[in-house]
């Protein structure tokens, strides 16, 4: 992000850095049996948890886009801070870990991850999709992202505002960083000679 971005933009911006750091590090020294490693036949390995995350930034920020490229277009600037609103922020609350267990659920079929991925494959697709919610910040930084609304690509009917979907991007990645790290410290605790980082 250049120097002089908004404090709320900025936040954004270093969250989804800080974010890719984790990413890296919850894989690192991982072979790929690790990497697809599940605690139980249910649940989710290591490599699921970061298909998933790359699957679901796709989806968000393509529902995301028309809205913004048409506020860009019709001069609808910036009024106030990229923050979601009551609602928003309760649904950005829920998401972020550790997760509840009245907040737990199946993920919508959009955006379920292959099934056992390969380790390196699934965090560079990660990391890959990352660029997408940072550009759209960088594209529309500018408009009122606190107050254009889209489509949420999963519950029909339900819209959020684009500053609510910017955070939803960032809780949804801390929510199932959190689960992969725990994946990897139940890897740990079956397999007493590799260490957590």
């Amino acid at each position: 992000m250049a120097s002089g971005a908004a404090p709320d933009i900025q936040a954004i911006e270093d969250a989804l850095n800080t974010l890719e750091q984790e990413a890296t590090l919850v894989a690192a020294g991982l072979t790929e049996d690790q990497g697809t490693w599940r605690e139980r036949p249910d649940s989710w390995s290591v490599s699921e948890c970061l298909d998933h995350l790359a699957t679901a930034n796709e989806v968000y920020v393509r529902a995301m886009e028309p809205p913004a490229a048409r506020a860009l277009e019709q001069g609808r600037r910036r009024r106030r801070p990229a923050l979601p609103g009551f609602v928003g922020g309760w649904f950005v609350r829920s998401l972020e870990p550790p997760v509840k267990p009245a907040f737990r659920g199946k993920a919508p079929q959009l955006i379920r991850p292959r099934q056992s991925p390969p380790l390196a494959d699934a965090l560079r697709r990660f990391l890959e999709s990352q660029n997408l919610p940072r550009t759209f910040l960088r594209n529309y930084a500018g408009i009122d992202l606190a107050g254009v609304r889209f489509p949420n690509p999963f519950v029909r009917g339900v819209r959020f505002s684009l500053a609510t979907g910017l955070h939803v991007i960032v809780a949804h990645q801390r929510r199932h960083l959190w689960q992969a790290r725990r994946v990897r410290e139940a890897l740990a605790a079956s397999n007493s000679q590799l260490r957590t980082p």
